[in-house]
């Protein structure tokens, strides 16, 4: 049995991992993901928390660059719809880069599995749990690469049903995720659309209350 307690050095670098991490759009070129570095983070991934330990997680690993370009045309086809729904803030959207596909050294597609439907423990009520179980991986594999000194970016803007076909996934299959990963050129001190004026973090005292709900 492990010990019940991390030691300092342990425990700040859990701390600091999730300080850090970011929503990375920017990629080094032509780098690369050693293999055992990628065994562990997926390792980490299906290391996490499942409802029901239903683990609805799939990821797809794309190494077929054709594939690859098929998904950054979804993608920007979808940016550019998203732009027109966003309205009168389309032209300072655009400008954002909110993906890398293209540049990132490793690309995965992350879905709920099909049959969802066959797990009712924990989902009865709250049948959304599988998909905040697959979060739950994704955020693994997202700290697991902060800490391997790698970025990640999740890439949510594209058409599900799309992707899903493109991938030759069952019925029932959902996509909820294209992850890009590998070396950045760096880590920035505060979340990337911070530092582009498109939004800012609030501070944790807005989203906690007490025996009822917030105020305001």
């Amino acid at each position: 049995m492990s010990e019940p307690e991390f030691t300092d050095a342990e425990r700040s670098a859990v701390y600091r991992a999730i300080a850090e991490r970011r929503d990375m759009r920017r990629f080094v070129p032509g780098s690369t993901v050693a293999p055992q570095v990628l065994s562990r983070l997926l390792a980490a991934a299906h290391a996490a928390p499942s409802v029901g330990l239903m683990q609805p997680w799939r990821f797809i690993r794309i190494t077929d660059e054709h594939l690859r370009r098929d998904i950054h045309a979804l993608v920007d086809e979808e940016r550019h719809r998203t732009g027109v729904a966003i309205g009168e803030r389309e032209s300072e959207f655009l400008a954002l880069k909110v993906e890398g596909v293209l540049d990132c050294a490793e690309l995965f597609v992350v879905a709920l599995c099909e049959h969802r439907e066959r797990w009712v423990f924990g989902r009865r009520t709250l049948p959304q749990m599988d998909l905040a179980s697959a979060s739950c991986a994704i955020q693994n594999m997202w700290l697991a690469a902060r800490a391997e000194g790698l970025g990640m970016g999740w890439v949510s803007i594209f058409d599900p049903g799309r992707l899903a076909e493109l991938l030759g996934m069952p019925d029932g299959a959902d996509p909820i995720a294209v992850l890009c990963l590998g070396p950045v050129p760096e880590f920035p001190d505060r979340p990337v659309l911070e530092l582009d004026n498109w939004a800012f973090a609030r501070p944790l005292s807005e989203f906690v209350a007490e025996n009822s709900w917030p105020e305001g």
